[in-house]
């Protein structure tokens, strides 16, 4: 692939001054963009990095993060844990959402509810949270019907919303995005949080602004910004045209063969770390005859382990990282996010070894020596080079004479997409600030059912000594019997190639020498730590 100058870029700033109508960058204004744009404000429906990223800036949580993701107070000033299946929470006194409506105990009972609901994307880590019940207005408390080893990670999950303005605006359940469905939470907000949603335009620009009230200021954060503006611009060297310029302050997302010019650009820095966050393709184990492909005698080749084997060990992941990632990834064989959810543990980090020969037999020997036809649904906005991996794989493919048509589409098409399961091989990406494999092997490994649990299982797959280990992991108080069950359940995971994980991204953040910002290995840009000096 070859890469554009970064004088060329230059030409593209007029292309974002005319179609996003970004103005010269101003001290304590930040004006940001990446290559995505979220999908919804309703901060229940879509559990997507991005989306969460901006939602965080309006919403918050009874627990939050500090800069190295450590567990500290939110909304919720302290917490016990009188049994093993009560915990027991205070809020936080004089806290008012942005309508100027106090928040309460019944707010906090309310939203853990309705991210309980059906169309949640979280209800799976809501659900394990137990009832939450109201003791007085400052005081709920938690109560369990098992133990849950990681209560607070799962809480950290949680927005909390504003019972009064979700009744009032018909907004009490999430909104259905999978199937279009729009409330007015989709395009408005009203939480606690540092910044405040002043405007909204879908696929445009989103404006926020500074919440003076919020209870952190000064004590959580420091960070000096007023206003933040930001803008979704899909083409790589449009983005880094207009941080080059100054009509960009920040871009979250600069493509990784731009990382060393960048270095040297004057008035430019790039702070890059690890992401956590894996990056695989599932495939469909379900069903006997693929929804996208043309098989010979309709046979579903996904359901056999030899095939999905011959698809792992036909990509050639040092090709991928060196020549597609610029070496910005870090290649694995484990299925976490991080490498401290597997334990660091050889046998579920090591990958299984590039062998297009070995591919090849196993192809033959599963009677697909001649291959077949499939389509591989891409999203070409999410993940770092995603549409240029899914190209750069569906070529090695072809060297099994597996015919493969990639069907890269925007975020917005391709999650729905892949939740109604209207796939047959796909593109996914699992992370976050969590590092336990709990939600992982919840959402995404085990069984389907209709409590949440296996929502992310989009390939429905059913191996029932993963779900029961991964179940009992879920319960387990003892940490190294729990360890065990982990490792038990990740491994015949990985020995079943459920799914083919192909690397964990690194993250280079690029930005105005005047902008000071944290970076955090869950990818959240947290504008409450960033600072926009005067130039």
């Amino acid at each position: 692939m070859k890469s554009r100058p970064l004088s060329s870029m230059l030409l593209a700033t007029a292309v974002v001054m005319a179609g996003a109508g970004l103005s010269p960058a101003q001290a304590q204004t930040l004006r940001w963009a990446s290559q995505g744009d979220p999908m919804t404000m309703d901060p229940h429906s879509q559990n997507e990095g991005l989306t969460n990223s901006v939602n965080q800036q309006v919403y918050e949580r009874l627990v939050t993060r500090d800069r190295k993701l450590g567990l500290v107070p939110g909304l919720a000033v302290s917490w016990s844990q009188p049994s093993p299946l009560v915990w027991r929470f205070k809020l936080r006194p004089n806290v008012k959402f942005h309508d100027g409506t106090p928040f309460t105990a019944d707010d906090v009972v309310f939203s853990m509810q309705r991210a309980k609901e059906p169309t949640s994307q979280i209800s799976t880590y809501a659900s394990a949270l137990g009832e939450a019940v109201k003791i007085d207005p400052l005081t709920v408390e938690f109560r369990l019907k098992t133990v849950n080893p990681v209560f607070l990670e799962h809480l950290d999950t949680i927005f909390i919303m504003s019972k009064a303005w979700c009744e009032t605006n018909r907004s009490v359940k999430p909104l259905d995005y999978k199937n279009r469905e729009e409330t007015f939470a989709s395009t408005h907000a009203n939480g606690t949080g540092p910044f405040m949603l002043v405007s909204r335009a879908p696929g445009i620009k989103t404006v926020h602004k500074r919440n003076p009230a919020w209870w952190g200021w000064g004590t959580m954060a420091e960070g000096n910004v007023q206003e933040v503006v930001y803008t979704p611009i899909a083409n790589d060297a449009t983005r880094l045209a207009a941080l080059i310029s100054g009509e960009l302050d920040f871009v979250q997302d600069p493509a990784p063969r731009d990382v060393a010019r960048l270095r040297n650009v004057p008035g430019v820095k790039v702070v890059d770390g690890p992401e956590n966050r894996v990056v695989f393709f599932g495939m469909d184990q379900a069903r006997d005859k693929l929804l996208h492909a043309n098989v010979p005698g309709d046979r579903n080749p996904f359901k056999d382990q030899r095939v999905r084997r011959a698809l792992y060990q036909a990509i050639d992941i040092e090709a991928l990282r060196s020549k597609l990632m610029n070496g910005q990834s870090l290649p694995t064989g484990a299925m976490t996010p991080s490498s401290i959810a597997s334990f660091n543990d050889p046998a579920l980090e090591s990958r299984y070894p590039f062998d297009l020969a070995g591919a090849r037999k196993l192809m033959a020997d599963a009677g697909f020596g001649d291959g077949f036809e499939v389509t591989l649904d891409c999203p070409n906005n999410r993940y770092i080079n995603d549409e240029e991996i899914c190209l750069a794989v569906a070529a090695m493919w072809a060297q099994l004479k597996v015919k493969v048509k990639v069907n890269a589409m925007p975020r917005s098409l391709y999650f729905p997409k892949v939740e109604k399961m209207d796939v047959s091989l796909y593109m996914y990406g699992w992370g976050g600030a969590i590092t336990d494999a709990e939600t992982t092997m919840t959402p995404l490994m085990r069984m389907r059912s209709d409590k949440g649990v296996g929502l992310y299982n989009f390939g429905n797959v059913r191996n029932e000594k993963v779900d029961t280990l991964a179940g009992q992991s879920s319960v387990e108080p003892d940490p190294k019997k729990r360890e065990q069950l982990i490792k038990a359940a990740l491994l015949e995971w990985k020995e079943q190639f459920h799914t083919l994980p192909l690397h964990r991204q690194m993250i280079p953040w690029a930005m105005r020498s005047n902008v000071d910002a944290v970076h955090r290995a869950d990818n959240y840009v947290t504008v409450e730590w960033m600072t926009v000096r005067a130039k």
